[in-house]
Formats: structure tokens, C-alpha cells, sequence
């Protein structure tokens, strides 16, 4: 039974994950933990990083957690291929009619007009992410006491990004180095 549970939820995030792996992250937070409770918010956010720091879409890469956690490797490869499955489908299709129709005046307006809904869902998806990161757990329910390794390393990070135009593979691996090391001696 938690096979086809598994297939269900990834199937309706691989059917219903338009705009990338950011932007499917509210709908695997509100189907993953809020709906079936296989994660906390806590390991949620855990999932987030591990997915994005690992090579391969995001999607993929929670599926593959997620299918582990509930059900071991089995879950793991059904969860992923679940996710997998309906973009496929889609993306076969729409290349068939985009390649068709593509000098339409309506083609090129509907995909206009998706531009902002997709940047509003990965907006939700990094605010959320980064209130867990500055305010715990808690941070959609109520705001807690600061975290400051976490506001600091985040500050840092920005300020390197955006003056030096350091690589964010550098930043990724210094903040986790830099994070380890605060926690193992605060």
C-alpha cells in the first residue's frame, strides 16, 4: 500500500511541478509534510538542502529521499520514477504541438503570462526556506528566538555573491564547512 502512495503523491509533483524544481517545492512541503506527515518541517528543510547541493533535479532528489525514508530502495526507485513519468509525457507532448504551433500570437501569450506565477511559487519556496533558516521550525507558525549563525552565514554569503561574484559551488561548500564548525565549538 505505501507503493502506491508513494507512486500517487510523486506522480501528482511530477504532474503538477510546472516551472522547475524551485517552484515544485510548496507543492512537495504541502503533499510530503503536510498532507501524508512523512516529514517534519525540520527534516523538510533538510531535504531542501541535500537536494539542492547533490547533482540532478530537485524533484528527483526528493523523490529519491523521501521514497527511501518510507520504503527503502524500492521506495526510492517507484517515487522516482513517479516523478519522472508525467513530465515525460508532458514534455514529449508539448515539444510535438510547441514545434507545430509556435508562431501563434495565443502560444506565445500563454507562455508570457506563466513567467510570473512561476517566480511568485519559487519566491514562496525561498522565503520559506529562509525563515526556517533564520527562525527554526517554528518560523510558519509563529516567529521564535533568531538564529544568528544562520542570518550571519547568510549575510556573508550574499555580500560575496553580489560584491566578489564568488562562485556559489565555493560559497556551498564554505558555508558548510564554516556552519560545521560553529555548531561542533558554540
Amino acid at each position: 500500500m505505501i507503493f502506491v502512495e508513494l507512486f500517487i503523491v510523486y506522480f501528482q509533483i511530477g504532474l503538477f511541478a510546472f516551472g522547475g524544481g524551485y517552484a515544485a517545492m510548496p507543492l512537495i512541503r504541502d503533499l510530503v509534510v503536510e498532507g501524508k506527515h512523512w516529514l517534519t518541517i525540520a527534516e523538510f528543510a533538510d531535504l531542501t538542502t541535500i537536494a539542492e547541493m547533490t547533482p540532478g533535479p530537485i524533484v528527483i532528489n526528493s523523490a529519491t529521499f523521501v521514497g527511501q525514508k518510507m520504503a527503502g530502495l524500492p521506495g526510492a526507485i517507484v517515487c522516482s520514477i513517479a516523478s519522472i513519468f508525467p513530465s515525460m509525457i508532458i514534455v514529449l507532448t508539448l515539444a510535438y504541438f510547441y514545434t507545430k504551433y509556435r508562431d501563434l500570437k495565443l502560444v506565445k501569450s500563454v507562455l508570457g503570462s506563466l513567467r510570473p506565477a512561476v517566480v511568485a511559487m519559487i519566491a514562496a519556496a525561498g522565503l520559506t526556506i529562509l525563515l526556517l533558516a533564520f527562525f527554526g521550525t517554528s518560523a510558519l507558525n509563529e516567529i521564535s528566538e533568531l538564529r544568528w549563525i544562520e542570518i550571519a552565514l547568510f549575510a556573508v554569503s550574499l555580500f560575496l555573491l553580489r560584491k566578489y561574484k564568488t562562485d556559489p559551488i565555493l560559497i556551498i561548500f564554505g558555508t558548510a564547512v564554516t556552519g560545521t564548525l560553529l555548531y561542533m565549538f558554540l
